[in-house]
């Protein structure tokens, strides 16, 4: 592949996939939102210091892009961190003195400074505080390590943040970041009334629902595309009529003189007048050593030739039958989009059959292989585009309902059972199943890639 070829598929493909995944995740985000819970971030790009956002006046979200354009993120709270005994504690201190140290909290809470780090850190995922940076000690954002202190968000007189729906900062009672607030409750339910508005705090059907969103984003986007893609460019099918469309070169069709635009009248003491005709006429006379007497129209001028086949392996005749462009109305490219998108859900769940796995892999493709279809397609035209949009969002789509972690079908997984076992599983326990997903993946990635570079070696 030439160095404008590969500068090609790799533009190509992160912008296929990058487009993709963001609205994968914006199907995270609008899910989250609808169910008023707190989502800090919504960025076209994966996680970069350098950055180009705004926030969204009406809900707090920080959009925009990053130069990292390999997909997209989006920051749903209460999806980290672990339940604490000393949170309510805690949410209280930041609270009354409006910004304080990990170590003074540790130092009043009793604990350690780790653990204390780890409260601040559950609440900042919460959007209940946030992180302070205080640049006179040379700490910035885009640090790796939390700062030293943590301090209150600007809250309104009903005690909501940016990020809560309804929220009024033009009325009397809002206070500002860092500003002491004392809570006007008991410590317990304020803590609770934060973590409503979180993931955590939503109950079990809103919580699939938010995960479940993305991968339905996907599939609903594929099948509007797939109908598109139908009702535009049309399906090919074929024209029953003796009439040959074109012959293989060196094949028996080709051997024994036919060409293109050939109508094929007799094979042996058959008739033939359509192409469903010639199918079943010519079967019988395919087997090796056998031969027959063809009769054709030629030009307007009646002609004969003899197939003869070899001995040895039966031959295919060599002959393709005319094709026409059918376009389909809405209901029934619909139907079409449906039978497909089962065709594809069933191919992503053979995945996770031990007996089938290598096989799927084997027909599977990585982001290589994405890249050069869709520098194919985009050289093609718009509608190919389309449709290979199409083909890769119904897999994303599908492939994340896999009940594997860290999918969104593996954390569903994670929620049933969680629901069944009626307590949360232990981090650590989510950790190793997550683990053991990763791997999984990682051999995924390494054996497709194999496949994707073996095939770009000997020609695509």
């Amino acid at each position: 592949m030439s160095a404008a070829g590969v500068l090609s598929a790799v533009f190509w493909g992160v912008v296929t996939l990058s487009l993709l995944v963001f609205v994968h995740e914006g199907g995270h985000y609008l899910a989250a939102r609808a169910f008023g819970v707190r989502v800090t971030e919504f960025f076209l790009g994966m996680p970069c210091r350098a950055r180009l956002s705004r926030k969204l006046e009406r809900y707090g979200t920080e959009v925009g892009v990053t130069p990292i354009l390999l997909g997209g993120y989006t920051r749903i709270c209460g999806m980290e961190g672990e339940q604490d005994e000393l949170l309510a504690r805690a949410f209280s201190v930041v609270q009354r003195e409006g910004r304080v140290s990990a170590a003074a909290l540790a130092d009043e809470l009793g604990c350690d400074v780790d653990r204390s780090y780890g409260l601040l850190a559950t609440l900042s995922d919460w959007a209940a505080i946030r992180p302070y940076y205080d640049a006179s000690k040379g700490e910035r954002e885009s640090q790796g390590a939390y700062p030293e202190q943590f301090e209150t968000l600007r809250r309104d007189a009903a005690f909501l943040t940016e990020y809560d729906r309804a929220h009024d900062f033009s009325q009397p009672g809002t206070t500002g970041a860092g500003d002491p607030r004392p809570l006007d409750c008991d410590a317990e339910a304020a803590l609770e009334r934060e973590r409503a508005r979180t993931y955590l705090g939503c109950g079990f059907w809103k919580r699939v629902c938010m995960l479940v969103a993305g991968p339905l984003v996907n599939v609903a986007l594929a099948f509007v595309l797939a109908v598109s893609a139908f009702c535009v460019v049309g399906q090919q099918v074929v024209v029953d009529s003796n009439v040959i469309a074109s012959v293989t070169e060196g094949s028996l069709a080709d051997e024994a003189g036919l060409e293109a635009g050939d109508a094929i009248v007799r094979i042996g003491d058959a008739e033939v007048t359509d192409w469903s005709d010639l199918v079943d006429a010519v079967r019988q006379y395919l087997t090796p050593g056998s031969s027959v007497e063809v009769g054709f129209v030629r030009d307007g001028e009646a002609m004969t030739t003899t197939i003869e086949v070899s001995e040895g392996e039966g031959q295919l005749l060599g002959v393709n039958a005319q094709t026409t462009t059918y376009r389909p109305g809405v209901l029934e490219a619909s139907r079409w989009a449906v039978d497909y998108a089962g065709l594809v859900a069933t191919f992503a769940a053979r995945l996770i059959v031990p007996t089938q796995t290598m096989q799927v892999l084997d027909s599977s493709t990585s982001i290589v292989g994405i890249s050069v279809m869709a520098s194919q397609a985009a050289l093609q035209g718009p509608m190919s585009v389309v449709s290979l949009l199409a083909a890769i969002s119904m897999s994303l789509g599908f492939m994340n309902l896999l009940p594997i972690p860290p999918l969104d079908g593996g954390k569903i997984l994670i929620e049933v059972i969680q629901a069944a076992m009626r307590r949360p599983l232990s981090v650590r326990a989510q950790s190793v199943v997550s683990y053991v997903g990763i791997a999984f993946f990682a051999f995924v990635f390494v054996v497709v890639l194999r496949n994707d570079v073996s095939r770009l070696l000997i020609g695509w």
